[in-house]
C-alpha cells in the first residue's frame, strides 16, 4: 500500500528518528567507554556498592545501589559498570524529544531537540562514566512531563507519579529539591496553579517523602554530614568561583554553542509565546533553578538537567517559526551544521581518541577544557587525567606491601589519602594479595580504621613531617607517578610503625570531608 500525504511510514515518524538520534548515542558510549581506564568518583562508587546504606557523606544512596546492581549482573569492567549511564544519556535524548512531542511538536521539533540532547558535549562527558548526574536528568524531566500531561489533561492524579518521580531524584541527588520547588512556584506564578489545589498533591508529596525518609533519617543520625562537606568546599575554595556571566559562558560552550539558539528560543517559547502559555510554570522553574543554582556557587554541571525541558520546547519554537516551505533548507543545514560541530567537539567530552592523539588534537585546536576544581592540570584534562595510574599507584604500593615479613603484612594498614585511592586499592588490590584500605575521606571515614592498631601502615601520599611526628619510624619506600594522571595523585609512599597512640584515638583527626 502506497502512503498518502496524511500516512507517514513508521520509520519516518518523529518517535523513530528520536530513537534512532537516542540509539547513535548509546552506540557512542558503547564504542568509547572502555578506552580509558576507571574515573576516580567510579573506584570510590565501587567501594560504596560494597557497604550499602542509606546515606553517604557525599550523596544519596541511589548511585551506590545503581552499581551494586551493575556489579551484580555484569562485574566490575569498564563496559559494566558504564552500562546504566550509557543507557541513561539514551533515555534522556528520547525524553527530550517526547518531552517536545507532548509540547505540541511535529518530527522536526522532536528531532531537532533530541539532536541538542545528543551533541552537547556536556552531556556526552557526563554519560560516559558512572556518576548520578547520569540520572539525574531522567528524573528532573520526568518530573516536567507529568506536570505536563496534568496541564494537558486536568487529571490531578499525576501527582502520584510526580511524587515517585521527586522521591527518586531525592535518593539520587539532592539538587531535586530545588528543581521541584521550582516546578511548585512556577505553577504558583500562572494560572495552572489550580493544580496545586487537588487532594492528589498532598499524595504525591507524601509518596516523595516517605521515599525519601531513608535517606532523611541517615543524615539526621550523622548530623547532616553533606552540609558539613559543602561548607569545608566553599571554604577551602576547591571549586572554581564562577561569575553569572562566566557560569553562562561555560553553559554555552559545553553544551555546545549551536544548541544555544534552540534552548534559549524553549525559554521564551515558555515565558513569552501564547504556544507556550499553557506550560509556562516550566519557564518560571527553570529561571528559579537557575537563580538558586548560580547563588551556590556553582560547578557547571549543576544546572544540566534542566537543560532537556529548554531543548523540548525550543524545538517546538523553531518548527513553528521555521513553518514556511522557504525556509526548508535550514531545516537541513542548520542540523547538519551541529553535527559537524559536535564530530570536532566530540573528543574533548568522550575518550574516543588515545591519550597521545588527544593532547596533540586539543593543541591544534588550542583548546582549553573548562576548569571544575582549581588543581594544577597535567597534559590532559581532569576528566580524562582521572582516568589513569590507579593500577599503576595499587601495583606501585603492592611491591612496597609485598617486601615487608609475612607477620608484618598481617597487620599493616593501607592508608589513602582520598577515596579515589583507597577505592584504587580495594578494587585491585586483591590480585596483588593487598587488604582493603583504610582512608579519611567522605564515607570512608565512617567505615573506620578496621582492625587496624596502627603499628604497622603504608601511607599514601604522606608528608614527612607529619608523619614523624606521629610514627616513631618512618621511611620513604616508593615512589608513584603516571605521565596523564592528575599532578596530585604523584607522591611518595611511606612505611611508618609505632603509632604513638591508638588509631582509634587518632581516627577523629583524620577525618576529611572536602
Amino acid at each position: 500500500m502506497t502512503p498518502t500525504n496524511h500516512q507517514t511510514r513508521w520509520y519516518a515518524t518523529g518517535t523513530a528518528i528520536v530513537a534512532g538520534i537516542a540509539a547513535i548515542k548509546l552506540a557512542v558510549h558503547l564504542y568509547a567507554d572502555h578506552n580509558y581506564g576507571y574515573f576516580v568518583d567510579e573506584l570510590y562508587y565501587i567501594a560504596c556498592a560494597r557497604h550499602l546504606d542509606w546515606g553517604y557523606v557525599d550523596h544519596p544512596p541511589m548511585i551506590a545501589l545503581i552499581t551494586k546492581i551493575a556489579i551484580s549482573l555484569f562485574g566490575v569492567s569498564l563496559p559494566a559498570i558504564r552500562l546504566f549511564p550509557s543507557l541513561a544519556g539514551a533515555a534522556k535524548v528520547f525524553l527530550t524529544g517526547w518531552t517536545a512531542r507532548e509540547l505540541g511538536g511535529g518530527r522536526f521539533a522532536q528531532a531537532l531537540a533530541a539532536l541538542a540532547a545528543l551533541v552537547a558535549p556536556g552531556f556526552l562527558g557526563m554519560d560516559a562514566i558512572l556518576s548520578m548526574n547520569s540520572f539525574e536528568p531522567l528524573l528532573w524531566t520526568g518530573c516536567a512531563l507529568v506536570l505536563i500531561r496534568m496541564i494537558k489533561t486536568g487529571n490531578s492524579k499525576l501527582w502520584v507519579w510526580f511524587g515517585v518521580f521527586a522521591g527518586l531524584g531525592l535518593e539520587t541527588k539532592h539538587s531535586m529539591l530545588i528543581f521541584g520547588a521550582g516546578l511548585v512556584l512556577g505553577l504558583l506564578f500562572t494560572p495552572q496553579r489550580r493544580l496545586l489545589f487537588s487532594s492528589w498533591i498532598w499524595i504525591g508529596g507524601l509518596l516523595a517523602f516517605l521515599i525519601f525518609l531513608p535517606n532523611l533519617l541517615w543524615n539526621i543520625q550523622h548530623h547532616f554530614p553533606f552540609l558539613e562537606l559543602q561548607e569545608n568546599i566553599r571554604r577551602s575554595g576547591r571549586n572554581v568561583d564562577l561569575t553569572p556571566l562566566s557560569f553562562f559562558g561555560q553553559e554555552i560552550v559545553t553544551l555546545l554553542p549551536l544548541t544555544l539558539p534552540v534552548w534559549l528560543a524553549g525559554l521564551w517559547h515558555y515565558l513569552f509565546t501564547k504556544e507556550g502559555e499553557p506550560y509556562r510554570a516550566l519557564g518560571w522553574a527553570w529561571v528559579f533553578t537557575a537563580a538558586v543554582i548560580v547563588t551556590l556557587n556553582p560547578r557547571v554541571y549543576y544546572l544540566w538537567p534542566a537543560f532537556p525541558i529548554l531543548m523540548a520546547a525550543g524545538g517546538v519554537r523553531w518548527e513553528i517559526r521555521l513553518a514556511s516551505a522557504r525556509w526548508d533548507w535550514l531545516k537541513v543545514s542548520y542540523p547538519i551544521l551541529m553535527i559537524a560541530l559536535a564530530i570536532v567537539a566530540a573528543p574533548f567530552a568522550v575518550p574516543v581518541l588515545p591519550a597521545e592523539t588527544y593532547i596533540r588534537y586539543a593543541k591544534a585546536l588550542h583548546f582549553e577544557q573548562p576548569r571544575i576544581e582549581n588543581h594544577k592540570l597535567g597534559p590532559l584534562p581532569q576528566i580524562y587525567a582521572d582516568q589513569f595510574g590507579w593500577e599503576e599507584m595499587v601495583a606501585t604500593v603492592a611491591r612496597a606491601f609485598n617486601s615487608l615479613p609475612p607477620d608484618v603484612r598481617a597487620k599493616t594498614a593501607i592508608f589513602g589519602q582520598n577515596y579515589g585511592q583507597a577505592g584504587a586499592i580495594d578494587l585491585f588490590g586483591e590480585k596483588y594479595g593487598l587488604p582493603k584500605a583504610i582512608c579519611g575521606h567522605q564515607n570512608y571515614y565512617l567505615w573506620g580504621p578496621r582492625d587496624y592498631t596502627g603499628e604497622s601502615v603504608l601511607v599514601m601520599e604522606g608528608r614527612r613531617d607529619v608523619l614523624e611526628a606521629q610514627f616513631t619510624y618512618v621511611d620513604k619506600v616508593a615512589r608513584v607517578e603516571h605521565p596523564y594522571s592528575m599532578p596530585y595523585e604523584h607522591f611518595d609512599v611511606f612505611y611508618c610503625r609505632g603509632l604513638k597512640q591508638p588509631l582509634k584515638d587518632l581516627w577523629p583527626k583524620v577525618k576529611n570531608w572536602n
